[in-house]
């Protein structure tokens, strides 16, 4: 399992970044889809999460302003990130589940900083 995230940058606030990430050796339709992100000195937090049907997730500090999306045919899972924050600063992360094991990309960094 492979999972290629690109997307990330500096941005300033108030701006916008869209993250994908490409899943290579697994089913991807039916399966979870998952960002996570770390931030300097902090744990790995959930961030948002779409389920096969295309039912989604998020944590309460980006709601209203990121949303996940999946394309099934080009095997990518897509976070448009709107409204971004300084405190969205992190390293982000695609993440899936596969045969009960968890699957993280290499990670994008995200910097909002004017």
């Amino acid at each position: 399992v492979q999972l290629r995230a690109s997307g990330g940058g500096l941005v300033q606030p108030g701006g916008s970044l869209r993250l994908s990430c490409t899943a290579s050796g697994i089913m991807f339709s039916i399966h979870d889809m998952a960002w996570y992100r770390q931030a300097p000195g902090k744990q790995r937090e959930f961030v948002a999460r779409i389920d096969s049907g295309g039912s989604t997730s998020y944590v309460d500090s980006v709601k209203g302003r990121f949303t996940i999306s999946r394309d099934n045919a080009k095997r990518t899972v897509h976070l448009q990130m709107n409204s971004l924050k300084p405190e969205d600063t992190a390293v982000y992360y695609c993440n899936t589940v596969y045969k009960l094991r968890n699957y993280w990309g290499r990670g994008t960094q995200v910097t909002v900083s004017s």
